[in-house]
């Protein structure tokens, strides 16, 4: 898990030196203020409005403990477990087997699952499932995924005004630059955009590792999230989410969109396989109290 954490702080920082990076050779301040002020302004209103946002671009209808009762066992068993507020459930009208968390903390927090899901899954897969999605929320992923998504706008913005100032002569309408400076705003303005996409990536691939291994931790069992994850692998597989927007996929615990080929590379999600492997790696301890002998067993799995 700190490996994982660790591993996130390494590309944050590189995102933000690429970024300082890119002011510098560039050396328009005043265009890179401006960018700033757009994407932090963009992404501020998406932080605190994003959830309401995804929640209604997906149907998802809000329901009570009447309505799904079952599902609200499991998700209080695993908040109890995680020791955060319970979330509000919602579920989305889809066959396509997936689930998601959104919110901007654990106290503004949703967890919604596909009809799908629900058929698709036992009760311990479902509920390492929920425990996934409830170790986001725990781990404060939104606000990470905002944090890059803000570092990388910010660099695409930047990025773009050195392509158009390569072609009209330079920031601040110089048209004294030579023409190897306008190949290298050009090169800013083409691989910079890629590299922050690459590492926003990583960073997202990265948190799904950590959910994957905070969940098993949570409920101290891989076996119910490594089995659910190759049900969802084969379900999406046969049944893709046939609405939403791809740019959300990340929200999912699964890519819902079902990419193949080099569409694997730009992937917000880790390989299936690899998340199993994992996960089934992993060495957890099982305390088991006896409180009339007051003694601990310890049990490896």
């Amino acid at each position: 898990m700190i490996k994982n954490q660790l591993k996130t702080f390494v590309l944050l920082s590189v995102l933000t030196a690429l970024l300082l990076f890119v002011g510098n050779v560039l050396g328009g301040r005043f265009g890179l203020m401006i960018a700033i002020v757009i994407v932090v302004i963009m992404n501020f209103v998406s932080y605190f409005y994003s959830d309401k946002i995804v929640l209604f671009m997906y149907k998802a209808k809000e329901v009570k403990e009447k309505d799904q009762p079952e599902l609200f066992k499991i998700v209080k068993e695993v908040v109890s477990l995680a020791n955060i507020p319970m979330p509000k459930v919602y579920i989305i009208p889809s066959e396509s087997p997936n689930a998601f968390a959104t919110g901007r903390s654990p106290s503004h927090a949703a967890v919604a699952c596909t009809h799908g899901i629900m058929n698709l899954l036992n009760k311990d897969e479902l509920k390492g499932v929920i425990a996934h999605e409830i170790s986001h929320i725990k781990n404060r992923d939104i606000l990470i995924q905002t944090v890059a998504a803000t570092i990388a706008g910010i660099i695409s913005y930047v990025a773009a005004m050195a392509k158009w100032s390569a072609i009209f002569g330079g920031f601040g309408g110089d048209r004294n630059n030579n023409g190897g400076n306008m190949i290298s705003l050009l090169l800013i303005a083409i691989i910079t955009p890629i590299i922050a996409l690459i590492i926003q990536l990583a960073i997202s691939r990265s948190r799904e590792y950590l959910a994957d291994e905070s969940a098993a931790r949570i409920l101290h069992n891989p076996n119910g999230l490594a089995s659910a994850l190759q049900k969802l692998d084969a379900g999406i597989k046969q049944n893709p989410l046939k609405f939403g927007e791809p740019s959300t996929s990340s929200l999912f615990i699964a890519n819902p969109f079902n990419a193949r080929g080099m569409l694997t590379l730009l992937s917000t999600h880790p390989q299936i396989n690899e998340r199993v492997r994992r996960l089934k790696s992993l060495k957890l301890t099982n305390f088991t109290f006896n409180l009339k002998y007051t003694k601990c067993y310890v049990r490896q799995i």
